[in-house]
């Protein structure tokens, strides 16, 4: 038996976000939100009838943000049978880690002299912390999620980033399907910190190292666990109305 998802009158209230010059981008702005946000789980089927009409949108702009999303990686079309959001297979979460650490130990090894501009990350490792006291997993995973892009932006640069953003929003879709966040990101609340404070102190060879072996240690525990539970975690036949 399919899950049940959430009525597309949810969807309705992100409407508003289009403004009045709605474009196909826009729409795969809200729907790459909700699908990082666990709205939409990996394994649903979109519906064009459901997700138009909450949005307003037609169906050829609702079409052009799903080939929008399905270049993203984020979804995958299926002949005669629709749009999902895409399942992770172990192979992709791997080949995901490889970018982050090329990307990211890339962008903390080119930083020039201190001080650097670290208003972003003190706000993302504070706002984790603060998340983690009060026992919202889901906002740790976020605020994590927020940390790296913050790091990442410290290249200035614009395609850096875009690279970025689509890779840690697919690494969403395997969050979503591990079933205990708090031991998924709770050892590195502290690891976050370790590395903030290591730039704030100008040391960027510490940080890079520091960022290094945090990454891989990450992607050993997601990698297990997401083996783990995959297969049960993502039930098939899905529909996102």
């Amino acid at each position: 038996m399919g899950t049940t998802i959430p009525e597309a009158g949810g969807l309705s209230e992100d409407r508003a976000l289009l403004g009045r010059t709605s474009t196909a981008e826009r729409v795969a702005d809200i729907l790459r939100s909700r699908i990082a946000d666990g709205y939409f789980p990996p394994g649903t089927r979109l519906s064009e009838d459901g997700i138009g009409g909450a949005l307003g949108v037609s169906r050829n702009t609702l079409r052009e943000a799903f080939r929008l999303l399905t270049h993203e990686r984020l979804l995958v079309h299926q002949l005669n049978r629709g749009v999902f959001v895409r399942v992770l297979a172990v192979g992709d979460v791997l080949d995901i880690y490889r970018t982050r650490r090329l990307v990211e130990c890339a962008v903390v090894h080119e930083l020039g002299e201190p001080p650097y501009p670290l208003d972003g990350l003190d706000r993302a490792v504070a706002g984790g912390e603060r998340d983690a006291e009060g026992g919202d997993w889901k906002a740790v995973s976020t605020a994590n999620i927020h940390f790296h892009r913050e790091l990442v932006a410290l290249a200035g640069s614009d395609r850096t980033d875009e690279l970025m953003r689509g890779v840690l929003a697919e690494l969403r879709l395997a969050f979503h399907v591990v079933d205990d966040p708090r031991a998924l990101h709770e050892p590195y609340l502290v690891r976050n910190r370790a590395i903030l404070d290591a730039l704030h102190a100008g040391d960027r060879t510490a940080a890079e190292r520091l960022l290094a072996d945090y990454l891989d240690d990450s992607r050993e525990r997601l990698v297990a666990a997401y083996s783990r539970h995959v297969d049960a975690a993502v039930p098939d036949g899905r529909t996102a109305p």
